[in-house]
């Protein structure tokens, strides 16, 4: 059984003491691929940096909309060299976020606005990040990214509208930890019933989500776990699990572009 980790943060310091014990422990999991996802200028240069020194390891490049207020133009000719090294898969996580906002909604909408464009001139996929824009992350994303764009919607939280909406876009859905905890995670398990098998991910979103029921014992998130994440996978879906995570395995690969 092989596993791919298809969204976390491995250049957080909260690895910065055993990163060689946590790729150890992801491996024993059946954890063969992991995408490291940059959020600005600095991580993904990180993110960049763990793919080149580790077997196994990919990254994505760009601006989290929490970072949006902070990005200045030569970011973007930053992002965009990076974006060209062959370990480099996706563009992102890029998107809009109106629950916390850390950056005003205007710095959100033109930073995605323009990411959008970069992720299509560097013929990248892009990883999204979508929390209480009201629908207007679904309509800059239709006004701006080409038909049949691929992309993927990172842990994925939201209602059956929006996941209607991505499905017909052609979007994959990325699924968390948070599927494993019994009361947060309930709406999510009825929702991933209704995604199609072949438009489904798992990630950890490391070192942040936690699954059950390794969140009892510690606060950090690390890409071993996304097993917990496939188990509760297969058996909501009540799915035979050596097929399901073959199927999971080619579904990252496609939307990443990877042989197989």
């Amino acid at each position: 059984m092989r596993l791919f980790d298809s969204h976390c943060h491995l250049d957080d310091a909260a690895y910065e003491d055993d990163l060689p014990e946590v790729l150890d422990r992801a491996r024993s999991c059946g954890v063969e691929r992991i995408l490291v996802a940059g959020t600005n200028r600095e991580t993904s240069a990180r993110a960049v940096a763990l793919a080149t020194a580790h077997e196994g390891l990919f990254a994505s490049v760009g601006i989290h909309p929490h970072d949006a207020a902070q990005s200045r133009p030569t970011d973007m000719e930053t992002l965009t060299g990076l974006a060209a090294h062959p370990k480099v898969l996706a563009w992102g996580e890029t998107g809009l976020d109106f629950n916390r906002m850390h950056s005003p909604v205007a710095d959100q909408e033109r930073l995605f606005v323009d990411q959008i464009g970069q992720a299509v001139a560097a013929g990248l996929p892009l990883i999204f990040h979508e929390r209480d824009s009201g629908g207007r992350f679904f309509q800059l994303l239709t006004e701006r990214l080409p038909p049949a764009w691929p992309g993927v919607v990172h842990c994925f939280s939201g209602s059956d509208r929006e996941l209607d909406d991505y499905l017909a876009r052609g979007l994959f859905i990325g699924i968390t930890g948070v599927l494993t905890i019994r009361e947060r995670g309930a709406p999510l398990r009825e929702k991933v019933r209704r995604i199609p098998i072949d438009r489904l991910l798992i990630e950890t979103d490391a070192p942040w989500l936690v699954p059950a029921p390794e969140k009892n014992r510690t606060r950090r998130n690390e890409p071993a776990f996304v097993r917990r994440v496939f188990d509760t996978l297969a058996e909501t879906l009540q799915r035979e699990p050596q097929a399901l995570a073959e199927t999971l395995w080619r579904n990252t690969c496609r939307l990443f572009k990877l042989s197989a």
